[in-house]
């Protein structure tokens, strides 16, 4: 159990009331002259997020009062537990939906392995009948953000890797990694390639979960660990953020953890390319043409494009057993920052129904994403002219639309493919969203999944 929860509820637990905007008015209009008074002497007002602290008649706080939006905002009372004096809360009856306990888990979280906690996340009282699936989300949300968070010495592909295992242990999961020079005799050449300059071998990440019989759902995250740009080398401000650069694994994770915990019948199958762009001596370089899984042979046009190549091979994997559905998730452009902003996840799809059913739940789970096209004229930008396919456009427009064309060359048309470019991080500190890693598409993924498959 989250320490900003609780499942008891006392005779000293404070009331939280939520107020939406519209109907703030009328709510104050029932309020006794006293309350009325305070409300007024403290500038309470229709803002999203204000919040007032009424006192009892021994001038001790009796009850908590915030301002919420009309829609049910999942963010709108995260800054609560940070904020309100150490204890116990419930919310009233009012709005007690559950996205409100989310936004509180959310908000109470602090990364506290480097550095202790600014202060103690005050406690909400968690009704049992929505306590299993505000509990899935938020943990699952914490472990991508700790993922994330956590730099590189602690996070290269090792520990990404033991990372793995112990989730598919405590869901007993199969689990195995491909690891070094068996990549090689295993014909994942391509993941080899990229990483094989760091001193934390490559390696594929494979476990398997759930009943064989169910159908097939399976997950594929970018985890590169660090990103220098390898020979083509980053800037120092480009580099800065590159820990996050295994995102899409952190995601794919979380989402796994998500299913499992919920047990959806599915036979769900995670693969996860780990490894450190590196700079060496044995480093890939620009010019070198690299075969990959499937045949088709990649030239380097640029080392910094990394993420595409090592995911080209554990697509083919993912294809190589026919899943009914396909997700991969990476932190793969930034073209797809510029076109989107760092909030919005670009989508890509081969299947019109499930990207557009996926858009419904992300608009639902206050968790948005936005699909961009799989422009198929923008595929000569990746032609080469010694190897199959460059890794790195001819034309530098479009960017996400190149990257998800070259990964569209390892998924066949008859599997339901989901592209997700994510930013994976928050540039800014705001209620429940704290700076720094961050799961992005996780909940719309999830809720589209439960709708899907669940009995």
């Amino acid at each position: 159990m989250l320490t900003c929860f609780s499942h008891a509820r006392n005779a000293h637990a404070i009331p939280i009331t939520l107020v939406t905007k519209s109907s703030l008015s009328a709510w104050q209009e029932k309020q006794s002259e006293r309350v009325k008074a305070w409300l007024m002497a403290t500038s309470f007002s229709n803002e999203v997020g204000k919040t007032s602290y009424i006192p009892g008649d021994d001038g001790a706080m009796a009850e908590v009062v915030c301002c919420v939006s009309d829609n049910n905002g999942l963010y709108d009372i995260g800054h609560l537990p940070l904020s309100l004096p150490v204890g116990l809360y419930y919310l009233a009856d009012n709005l007690s939906q559950p996205d409100y306990f989310i936004g509180w888990g959310l908000g109470a979280y602090q990364f506290s392995r480097y550095k202790k906690p600014t202060r103690e996340a005050a406690q909400l009282y968690l009704p049992t009948k929505c306590a299993d699936h505000v509990l899935n989300i938020v943990e699952s949300q914490y472990l991508v953000r700790d993922l994330i968070n956590t730099p590189a010495d602690d996070m290269g592909p090792s520990e990404l890797a033991d990372m793995a295992e112990n989730l598919a242990q405590t869901y007993h999961a199969r689990c195995k990694q491909i690891i070094g020079e068996d990549l090689l005799r295993e014909n994942y050449a391509s993941i080899y390639t990229v990483g094989r300059a760091s001193d934390d071998a490559p390696r594929l990440i494979d476990f398997v979960w759930g009943n064989g019989s169910h159908p097939k759902v399976t997950l594929v995250g970018k985890g590169v660990c660090f990103d220098t740009g390898g020979l083509d080398l980053k800037p120092s401000n480009y580099m800065l953020l590159m820990k996050k650069d295994m995102g899409g694994s952190a995601n794919v994770l979380g989402l796994a953890r998500l299913i499992m915990q919920a047990k959806l019948p599915v036979r769900l199958r995670v693969l996860i390319p780990a490894v450190e762009n590196a700079v060496g001596g044995n480093a890939y370089r620009p010019g070198d043409v690299i075969k990959s899984r499937q045949g088709l042979t990649i030239e380097v046009g640029n080392t910094d494009a990394e993420g595409r190549v090592v995911l080209a091979d554990a697509l083919t994997e993912a294809v190589s057993e026919g899943p009914e559905l396909l997700i991969d998730i990476a932190t793969l452009t930034g073209a797809a920052r510029i076109a989107l902003g760092t909030d919005l996840p670009a989508l890509f799809s081969n299947n019109d129904a499930v990207a557009e059913a996926v858009i419904k739940h992300g608009k639902a789970q206050n968790d948005p994403v936005w699909r961009l096209p799989l422009f198929e004229l923008y595929r000569e930008y990746l032609n080469s002219q010694i190897a199959d396919i460059n890794n790195n456009a001819t034309d530098a427009y479009g960017g996400a639309i190149t990257a998800a064309l070259f990964l569209k060359e390892f998924v066949p048309n008859n599997i339901a493919w989901l592209h997700f470019d994510v930013m994976a991080w928050n540039v800014r500190q705001r209620p429940g969203r704290p700076q720094g890693g961050e799961a992005m598409a996780m909940r719309a993924l999830f809720a589209y999944l439960v709708e899907r498959y669940a009995r």
